[in-house]
């Protein structure tokens, strides 16, 4: 390495930000021989780790025991004084958050690491501290931050928000639920089934707005049944405070309404984390609050990388250790032909009950794109392994090209969808067809057979 970096600089390359995407970019290019050093305030450890994916799953796993528990007798089965410590749940996950945390802070730990906050003075200078560092390369990868929405009134009101959400150690008796994206949908609904009153106010006509209405019908159908009051196709308007309860006043459905609860959970949102890091200085370019990057993940600076949530590709942390790699391994080997991250395989999961997963395209996105597709679905409610295990809501979708039946993506809503939807992947990875994941033999009763019956009926209907 000491030809390609010039020794002018104090290493070979920084990175600003010791989440997934930035210890998978730092890791792959000390493993090329690189002078690798981070910067991060702390705490360490990164979003998913600290106050994302890791920790709501830890306390998911309670509402879905709870869930269960209350539904003993479908099974033939007695309860009794079934109930919730939330302090304890909070207990459990603070545990293994600890433990995941520790595992990160100790890898982090290998490299020069600055706890402190980096700011670009230029190109290839940041302060770190008041302590100016240079490197040749950099790689920005701060992650994102809660969204403030300037909703009249809410601020007087106040509200928690999902770092907050996280780490309740009293629940309130009520709570409203301000949009309902993946986290939105997966926090209100461990909070409803551990006996919070909840409201569910968005602005969509369903929930879970990005995904094909089919995919997320059966989560609403899900949250109904167990008593959540769900508004979508809303407006909000204002907020007040009436007494002790927090009043939210919106439109739906023509007509003025009022809800009310003792809680809010604003759940409207991230932004890239890109304020005070001093972007401009280094000419790198941003689209709102988002770095631009390209399919190499470079800026507008060839020689300043940007991972993960910070440059609103994809908010999702695989994508990010995916991003990393590719960056680690361009910015150590300039002179070979450089990685670009494949799009093709992207998989999101929401972590609902039912669980929605996808990967590759969506019907959305193939109709935007006038992309040609056939596509075909089964319902769990007609699937005998779900039946059996009472878990009967949703279906899944495969899409094919037309003409050679190659798997251009598929939806997926019900059980244990987000293990399930892997197969799929793997399948697209080798660019199999609807005919190849028909012929592969699923052991019956499983929940992942049912993925043979839409390949059953595209592989009729693929005109080769």
């Amino acid at each position: 390495m000491g030809t390609l970096w010039s020794m002018k600089f104090d290493h070979d390359m920084i990175v600003l930000g010791g989440g997934s995407g930035g210890y998978a970019a730092a890791r792959t290019a000390r493993d090329a021989g690189a002078d690798v050093a981070i910067v991060d305030p702390g705490p360490l450890g990164g979003l998913c780790i600290l106050r994302g994916c890791m920790p709501s799953k830890a306390i998911l796993r309670s509402s879905d025991i709870m869930s269960l528990m209350r539904r003993a007798g479908e099974f033939g089965l007695r309860t009794d004084g079934i109930g919730a410590d939330l302090g304890a749940i909070m207990e459990r996950k603070d545990r293994l958050i600890r433990e995941f945390a520790d595992y990160r802070i100790e890898q982090l730990r290998g490299f020069t690491l600055y706890e402190d906050y980096g700011r670009f003075l230029s190109s290839h200078q940041i302060d770190v501290g008041g302590r100016t560092l240079s490197a040749r390369t950099f790689v920005v990868a701060t992650g994102s931050v809660i969204s403030h929405v300037p909703i009249p009134g809410l601020d007087n009101v106040g509200y928690i928000t999902s770092d907050e959400a996280l780490d309740l150690r009293h629940p309130p008796a009520s709570m409203l639920v301000l949009g309902a994206g993946s986290v939105a949908c997966e926090l209100a609904q461990f909070y409803g089934r551990i006996g919070v009153d909840v409201t569910i106010i968005q602005r969509s006509h369903h929930i879970l707005s990005g995904l094909d209405e089919d995919l997320a019908r059966p989560v609403e159908a899900r949250l109904r049944e167990e008593g959540f009051s769900l508004f979508t196709g809303t407006q909000l308007h204002r907020f007040e405070r009436r007494d002790s309860l927090k009043v939210a006043h919106f439109s739906h459905a023509g007509e003025e309404k009022t809800a009310a609860a003792e809680a809010v959970f604003q759940a409207l949102g991230r932004r890239p984390n890109t304020t005070n890091l001093g972007l401009d200085r280094a000419g790198v370019t941003l689209d709102q609050q988002r770095i631009c990057v390209d399919g190499e993940m470079r800026t507008s600076q060839p020689h300043i990388f940007a991972v993960g949530d910070v440059n609103g590709v994809h908010e999702i942390v695989h994508i990010a250790v995916l991003q990393g790699e590719a960056v680690g391994f361009n910015a150590t080997h300039p002179d070979e032909p450089q990685r670009n991250v494949d799009e093709r395989l992207t998989v999101e999961v929401t972590f609902t009950d039912p669980q929605v997963a996808t990967v590759g395209l969506t019907e959305r996105r193939c109709q935007q794109q006038d992309v040609p597709y056939l596509v075909a679905s089964y319902p769990f409610d007609d699937h005998g392994k779900s039946m059996c295990l009472g878990e009967t809501h949703g279906l899944v979708k495969i899409l094919c090209h037309p003409q050679t039946g190659e798997i251009l993506g598929a939806g997926l809503c019900g059980p244990e969808v987000g293990e399930l939807v892997h197969e799929l992947a793997a399948i697209m990875y080798f660019r199999g067809s609807v005919r190849d994941l028909a012929a592969i033999p699923h052991y019956h009763p499983t929940l992942a057979e049912i993925l043979t019956y839409p390949a059953e009926e595209l592989a009729e209907a693929v005109n080769d």
